[in-house]
C-alpha cells in the first residue's frame, strides 16, 4: 500500500524545470493545508464562462451586514460570526437551519479580480474576472519587405 503525504506538494520534483514558480509553490501548499480540515459547510458552486467567474454560496438566514469580505494576498475570505443570543425564553422544540459562524478561503490567481457580490434570497454571489494585460494579449505581427 503507497502510504504518502497528501497534504504537501514536493517541489522538488518541479525546481530543475520551474524557476521563479516558488510563490506560486507556497500558494498550493498553503491551499492544501488550509482546505484539510474543511467541513464543506457553507456549500457554494463555482462556475466559469469566458474570463468569468462565479461563486455562488447558500448563506440561509444570513443577511448582506453578517457577511465580511476580503481579499488579502490573492485570498479571497468571506466570514460570517453569528450574533450569541441568551434569550432564555426561546426554546428550541427542533433546529434543523444552521446559524454557525464560518471562515471560507479561496486562493485567486493574480490575474484575477473581484469585480463584485450580492446577495438574494440567501445566495451570497461573488463575479471574479481573469484581467489579461495588454502584454500578454495574443498580438499580430506584420510581415515586411526588405
Amino acid at each position: 500500500m503507497n502510504m504518502r503525504n497528501t497534504s504537501l506538494l514536493d517541489i522538488n520534483k518541479f525546481t530543475p524545470y520551474a524557476v521563479g514558480f516558488d510563490r506560486l509553490f507556497d500558494q498550493m501548499n498553503k491551499y492544501l493545508d488550509s482546505h484539510a480540515q474543511s467541513t464543506g459547510y457553507p456549500p457554494y458552486n463555482i462556475t466559469h464562462v469566458d474570463n468569468q467567474y462565479t461563486i455562488e454560496i447558500a448563506l440561509a438566514g444570513v443577511s448582506k451586514e453578517d457577511i465580511e469580505m476580503l481579499v488579502t494576498d490573492n485570498i479571497l475570505s468571506i466570514s460570517y460570526k453569528p450574533e450569541t443570543s441568551d434569550n432564555s425564553s426561546e426554546s428550541w422544540i427542533y433546529r434543523g437551519i444552521a446559524n454557525r459562524g464560518f471562515t471560507r478561503k479561496f486562493t485567486l490567481a493574480d490575474d484575477i479580480e473581484v469585480k463584485e457580490a450580492s446577495m438574494n434570497n440567501g445566495l451570497l454571489t461573488v463575479v471574479l474576472e481573469r484581467l489579461i494585460p495588454e502584454t500578454k494579449k495574443p498580438k499580430v505581427i506584420a510581415i515586411t519587405s526588405r
